[in-house]
């Protein structure tokens, strides 16, 4: 099976539908560490987990898409492979399950995209809205989303 290194978009040139978040960090930790530790079967110092500062969202692409090195890091294991749209084209691409994501004190578990050209991860709609963060292309930020009786992001 042959991966083909993923491009990254040349940002300084197109910038539209990018944020950069560099004041809100992410962590990503494995979840199957997270369960077996909840269960006793390894310490909590044991569960793998990786911070970043260096974030970029992405209203252009769907999925949490992280580099190898985090990936490898964390231990995630692989779901499949799949078509992926880039900037640069269709190409095929790893899918990894079991990625906890944190990020403005939400915390959701999801599928990621492997990055294999890049250390920077990338957040793309999905994401986004179910940790309830709007985009504000505007003035560069996120902003988090109520979460409270009488007022919520989350419907059923």
């Amino acid at each position: 099976m042959a991966f083909i290194k993923l491009p990254s978009p040349k940002l300084e040139k197109n910038p539209v539908g990018h944020v950069h978040v560099s004041i809100t960090s992410i962590t990503v930790t494995n979840n199957v560490d997270q369960i077996m530790a909840e269960r006793g079967f390894i310490s909590e110092d044991d569960v793998r987990t990786s911070s970043s500062e260096n974030v970029l969202v992405d209203t252009g692409a769907s999925l949490l898409s992280l580099p190898t090195i985090i990936i490898e890091k964390l231990g995630l294991p692989v779901r499949g492979e799949s078509i992926v749209n880039r900037a640069a084209g269709e190409r095929q691409a790893r899918i990894f399950k079991e990625a906890i994501l944190t990020m403005s004190g939400r915390t959701s578990t999801f599928d990621c995209l492997e990055l294999t050209d890049t250390d920077q991860p990338l957040l793309g709609v999905l994401p986004l809205e179910r940790l309830g963060l709007q985009p504000d292309l505007q003035n560069l930020t996120l902003t988090v989303l109520p979460n409270q009786p009488g007022k919520t992001y989350l419907y059923a």
